[in-house]
């Protein structure tokens, strides 16, 4: 039974993936256009969830709002993978002044908990979900630098590291074939469990205004929107806050898989080594 979980796992999320991924193949009502005459319609053959305040379909609208808001938390955890790792990489390997500088960047983000800095962000740069993306990425990059330093100064000490050193491997090489696979567990456990975390993130703000901006669909909009409607149609409500729900379950389980599968301890991901 316990080797059914991870596929069982695996194939509801890549269900949910798909099913938002290629709605526009399947749907055929247009998540933008308004039919005043449709407005708050229950559920039918026709819309299977109903419709909202101005008449769209909920259906369409909930998959293609999957769409906002797993593309754009994917976007955000991939852009900051991409910075975090190589950076985090050369800092535990160079160390000197480019670790040095990069310690003083990742103290000044740690002192402020990632939605304060996300929320200044945002309203520095203004609303929108580019803008919300790129905050995310600013805040989140550090804390997978930090993560993969702290394991590359414990590995760049050990006797293997320092015979590739004598036989001459360039640096390059050897963080990329000695060092990368060592921190690509964490990485992929710290990662899956920062999705449930980035999707939060994403409805939230857009539920505040400060995220997908009108007539666009996403989780957190349609929240928003339904809000007046609660008490006549809770269901508008209702279907985003479940997707939300399930989607950001199926990404916390799929990181405690991977901390299992790996071998990861969570007191191991805020270890730092000294310098």
């Amino acid at each position: 039974m316990r080797r059914l979980q991870p596929i069982v796992l695996v194939a509801m999320l890549s269900v949910v993936l798909c099913a938002c991924g290629y709605a526009f193949f399947y749907l055929k009502h247009d998540p933008l256009l308004t039919d005043l005459g449709q407005r708050l319609q229950g559920m039918s053959p026709q819309h299977p969830l109903g419709t909202d305040h101005l008449g769209r379909d909920t259906f369409t609208r909930l998959l293609l709002g999957g769409q906002q808001t797993l593309g754009y938390s994917l976007l955000a955890l991939g852009t900051a993978l991409l910075l975090g790792i190589p950076f985090g990489l050369l800092a535990g390997y160079r160390r000197g002044w480019v670790d040095r500088i990069f310690v003083r960047i990742s103290n000044g983000f740690l002192a402020f908990p990632d939605t304060i800095v996300a929320i200044v962000l945002s309203g520095l740069l203004g609303a929108g979900i580019g803008n919300l993306v790129m905050a995310i990425v600013i805040v989140k990059w550090v804390n997978y630098a930090r993560l993969v330093r702290s394991i590359v100064l414990g590995e760049a000490e050990k006797d293997y590291i320092r015979i590739a050193r004598t036989n001459g491997l360039p640096s390059g090489t050897i963080m990329r074939r000695h060092l990368l696979p060592h921190v690509i567990g964490h990485v992929l456990v710290m990662a899956s469990l920062d999705l449930g975390k980035i999707i939060l993130l994403i409805s939230s703000f857009s539920y505040i205004g400060l995220g997908t901006q009108p007539p666009l669909p996403e989780w957190g909009a349609m929240l928003n929107d339904a809000r007046p409607y609660f008490q006549s149609r809770p269901e508008l409500m209702l279907f985003p806050g479940i997707a939300i729900v399930i989607t950001v379950l199926l990404a916390n389980m799929l990181g405690d898989m991977l901390r299992d599968r790996f071998d990861v301890k969570k007191d191991d991901w805020s270890r730092e080594v000294p310098s």
